[in-house]
């Protein structure tokens, strides 16, 4: 229940693309003639061509592959970005947006406001617009929080922005929640590949909307116009320089396919079917905490928990979101970190625990600095798997059978 941070399993395509790749093609697209060239970019491009397909992107070629959307996020940010420019971000941010912004803040080139988010996790799109000044360059905005799941209104937000381009992190929803760039009104969507798109780790893209500059982050070869001492200005290979992670991009474009085949709504609506089932179960406990929505419509499958003896400062509801639960706990509260042990190795349920790299959006759910246990069921989960977990989460909150007494 990790699938967070990396998902698990793949599907059966993803490595026969991979190993495809490996034993019958193995060459570099664009760079030659010869058939396995020819093949690679057939792949290459076909993988493009599905993500364009997923988030009703109306050219492919303004799909450039990365690494991850750590390298996407850091492309637009160093590339669009200039001296005396704001940017508006939010508490809910990754460090993938929070540290490069944080530096161009440091070195005096920027400035950087922060919207706050409530306990749940959302963030208020009027306050977002409020926030716009008239030298704002760029509003991030991180689409589902990776620590409690809560998918912001991007369509709001877009409205309540006017012009200003949009950076849309959807690492956590890409493949998981619909997503269409022109129905959002998204500029620059920065993606992971080997999360719910269920691709290899070392892919990823971003698309930047079509009549948008930016500067690339690398320069190199690109196996065109070489005849040029100067970078590509054209798409895709303004920002695709040196040879990519082509067995990866196989892969990734296996996967892609997958969630086509199988349907972005069918995959939301077993994920939420989990997520209900999950919520459930652990609003009956005591001594836990929740934190987000806990409204499967409303969120990524991301619950965090803590074990705690009382809820946080202010909080007083019963299942409204952050620190809903069933009664007061009268036990001593479990770290997160001890939790996360006793349910690998008792329990064998894989989870992530900690701050999940967003310090802001644990000071703002009220978690900093001990963080909290996320569990993010996958698709490939199932309803026992999910009891398996509520019962150990109770074993836990209960203190029983813990240390072996």
């Amino acid at each position: 229940m990790d699938n967070a941070a990396t998902s698990f399993p793949k599907p059966p395509g993803v490595k026969e693309a991979m190993i495809h790749f490996m034993d019958d093609v193995g060459a570099n697209p664009g760079r030659s003639r010869h058939d396995q060239s020819m093949e690679a970019a057939r792949i290459v491009e076909g993988t493009r061509e599905a993500l364009a397909v997923l988030f009703n992107i109306p050219n492919p070629n303004r799909i450039v592959f990365t690494l991850n959307s750590t390298e996407a996020l850091n492309t637009v940010i160093y590339g669009v970005l200039n001296e005396g420019d704001h940017v508006v971000m939010t508490q809910m941010e990754h460090n993938s947006v929070i540290r490069p912004l944080r530096h161009l803040e440091a070195s005096g080139i920027i400035t950087v406001s922060v919207a706050p988010c409530d306990r749940m996790g959302f963030c208020d799109p009027r306050e977002i617009g409020r926030l716009v000044h008239p030298n704002t360059a760029l509003v991030a905005l991180n689409h589902a929080s990776n620590v409690c799941g809560a998918i912001q209104d991007v369509v709001a937000i877009r409205e309540a922005i006017g012009d200003v381009p949009l950076l849309l992190d959807v690492a956590q929803t890409a493949g998981a929640v619909p997503v269409d760039v022109q129905a959002m009104g998204v500029d620059f969507l920065a993606f992971t590949g080997h999360k719910a798109l269920f691709g290899p780790q070392g892919t990823g893209g971003l698309y930047v909307r079509d009549g948008l500059s930016i500067r690339p982050l690398k320069r190199g070869g690109t196996g065109s116009v070489s005849e040029s001492e100067q970078q590509p200005e054209f798409f895709p290979d303004l920002l695709e320089s040196g040879t990519q992670n082509n067995v990866g991009i196989a892969g990734l474009g296996a996967g892609v396919r997958f969630v086509l085949d199988t349907g972005v709504e069918t995959i939301r609506r077993h994920e939420m079917e989990l997520l209900q089932t999950f919520v459930n179960g652990l609003k009956k406990l005591a001594g836990l905490t929740l934190y987000g929505p806990l409204k499967p419509e409303a969120q990524a499958p991301i619950v965090s928990v803590t074990f705690d003896k009382a809820l946080p400062d202010g909080l007083q509801m019963s299942f409204g979101g952050c620190g809903g639960r069933s009664v007061p706990a009268t036990f001593e509260s479990v770290h997160p970190q001890e939790a996360g042990t006793i349910l690998t190795e008792r329990y064998e349920i894989s989870v992530r625990v900690g701050l999940h790299c967003a310090p802001l959006a644990h000071k703002a759910l009220g978690t900093f600095p001990d963080g909290t246990v996320r569990f993010s069921p996958g698709y490939f989960n199932t309803m026992q798997e999910v009891e398996i977990a509520i019962e150990a989460i109770r074993t836990i909150a209960e203190k029983i059978n813990i240390t072996g007494d």
